[in-house]
């Protein structure tokens, strides 16, 4: 895998390292299709526990902007290919019949977060610095809605969905984004212990028990997917989307800025 370093320990906990440290292991085509083949591994390899960490100075930056702004020349088929790429690598972290504990640090804005949102648990170093930034760029945060709405619930969610506000760890904690925050020399510590009960389980029970969670959650099926990767279309054709992109490239202000 070019994007992803696994790491597997004698108790069948594996690591997924996100490993574009040099671009904040944003999000591009090659990392979601890493992370879905993930996926598929850790789901029949004899994996408990999954940990999603990340190398370099940030957890997830969120989606590549030169990948989202191939979009803009894309066919519509295209871009809803591009769609179900994204929304695939979610929901297969979100199905996984596993416990995913997230470790993050230093950024997490955008499809981090959604990361996070398919993340059973995830633990947070202080210091860290979030928020669903799309519609600073004329995007809107469509394909993560439906696992941010389920984690979150859409009175917290609201709060911070539409607006690209940054937040730290705390208020994280405080929307249900986040489960736990810590000191950053602790993290590791902190995701030990949230490991280690899982070792004492069951794993056919603990995947059944993750199951029937999903089951009694909002459901997130086709549909509901479809609906979040058209917004999205939508939104990459838009004027606002296109001068949005351009203005961060150009390290200006979009216009509508003040």
């Amino acid at each position: 895998m070019q994007t992803l370093e696994l790491v597997r320990d004698g108790r069948g906990v594996t690591t997924a390292w996100l490993n574009r440290p040099e671009k904040h292991n944003a999000l591009n085509a090659q990392m979601m299709d890493d992370l879905r083949a993930m996926c598929e591994e850790v789901s029949s390899d004899g994996t408990r526990v999954l940990v999603i960490a990340a190398r370099g100075k940030s957890f997830c930056a969120g989606g590549d902007l030169t990948w989202m702004r191939a979009q803009f020349d894309a066919s519509s088929e295209e871009r809803a290919r591009e769609g179900w790429r994204l929304a695939g690598m979610l929901r297969a972290i979100n199905d996984l019949p596993v416990p995913v504990i997230g470790r993050l640090h230093g950024n997490a804005f955008g499809g981090g977060c959604g990361i996070a949102s398919v993340c059973d648990v995830a633990v947070a170093a202080d210091g860290i610095k979030m928020g669903f930034t799309e519609t600073k760029l004329g995007l809107i945060p469509a394909t993560i809605g439906p696992y941010v709405m389920a984690r979150m619930g859409p009175h917290k969610a609201r709060r911070v969905f539409m607006s690209s506000r940054v937040f730290d760890a705390a208020e994280a904690v405080d929307l249900n984004l986040v489960s736990r925050m810590v000191d950053a020399e602790d993290l590791d510590a902190a995701v030990e212990r949230e490991v280690a009960p899982y070792l004492t389980c069951a794993p056919g029970a603990v995947a059944d028990g993750k199951a029937l969670a999903r089951a009694l959650s909002p459901k997130i099926d086709d549909a509901v997917i479809e609906q979040t990767i058209a917004a999205l279309a939508a939104r990459w054709e838009s004027t606002e989307a296109q001068e949005g992109i351009a203005a961060f490239f150009d390290k200006r202000p979009p216009p509508w800025a003040v």
